[in-house]
């Protein structure tokens, strides 16, 4: 079973010709909503790979909160601990995807994802403690990771998204970090131009038992004790890569929580997260469990 502890947000989605620089407009194609927020993007990844899944999470108690909530209960996500707080409004996030590349900025607006608290986490105490594995990210306070790591009894993943400084009691907790190169980069407070850096970089890394680096379109990089393996990149056409990284978490923990070799469970995650680049939207494009694993068995 997997714990999900994060944010749950709408997202309002726009193709553009190109990102815009500062004080530039360009204009977009049609606006697409979709349910996303990272917690919410992960924990339906897992849930349609098989796992049992849960969340602990906050919207607001308006109707967009309640379409979200739906839309994870729809999924077959447990959403017990989804609670809706009067005078919030719920998390939207602004998303522009490039039309050519599929490559995607984003601008969240956290509403009611700031009210989540440690003690909603200590009000979700048994589950934290029955979870194979806790799926945490940081799309809401830290203080709220913080408590959610410290009550996980099994794995506890992090993906460090939006980056941001870690404490280093935090990284104590952590048994496997899943940064991308620019949060990796930013935790160690350093550019990280190639591969040799990012091996470094993940090596040096002080705390969690292993780092499992995601990079796009080459693939991802797993560092556990000392030992370095990267994960070569499948063949896709990227769409829209809204949703990669979370579809990599999820699929990871999934695997994790399966018994599975941490260099296996990382290859699964790159089978999942290449799938969902192929497809616009973020919980759109999540794939299920035959999808990857007709991928890992005809990969071209």
């Amino acid at each position: 079973m997997i714990a999900v502890v994060g944010s749950v947000n709408l997202d309002l989605v726009v193709p553009v010709p190109h990102h815009p620089g500062p004080g530039e407009t360009v204009l977009g194609g049609a606006l697409a909503e979709h349910p996303g927020g990272k917690g919410a993007n992960q924990a339906v990844a897992a849930a349609r790979l098989g796992a049992q899944v849960a969340m602990v999470a906050m919207v607001g108690a308006d109707a967009i909160g309640g379409r979200l909530r739906a839309a994870l209960e729809r999924e077959g996500v447990d959403v017990e601990r989804v609670l809706r707080e009067e005078g919030l409004a719920s998390g939207q996030a602004l998303v522009a995807v490039d039309r050519a590349t599929g490559e995607n900025s984003i601008i969240v607006s956290p509403g009611a994802n700031s009210a989540l608290a440690a003690e909603h986490c200590a009000a979700a105490g048994a589950l934290l403690r029955d979870a194979n594995v806790t799926l945490l990210q940081q799309e809401v306070p830290d203080e709220t990771v913080e408590a959610a790591a410290r009550l996980a009894a099994g794995l506890v993943l992090l993906n460090p998204a939006p980056a941001r400084p870690l404490t280093p009691a935090l990284l104590e907790m952590v048994d496997v970090l899943v940064p991308n190169r620019a949060e990796l980069a930013a935790l160690v407070g350093r550019p990280l131009p190639d591969l040799h850096d990012v091996a470094d970089a993940a090596r040096t890394l002080r705390g969690p038992a292993a780092v499992v680096v995601t990079l796009g379109a080459d693939g991802a990089l797993l560092c556990e004790e000392g030992a370095v393996h990267v994960v070569p990149p499948l063949p896709v056409t990227p769409v829209d890569t809204t949703a990669a990284g979370d579809a990599f978490c999820g699929a990871l923990a999934v695997a994790l929580a399966e018994g599975r070799p941490l260099h296996e469970a990382a290859r699964r995650a790159n089978a999942a997260a290449a799938l969902s680049t192929t497809r616009p939207g973020a919980q759109p494009s999540l794939p299920t469990r035959t999808e990857v694993e007709h991928l890992l068995a005809h990969p071209f």
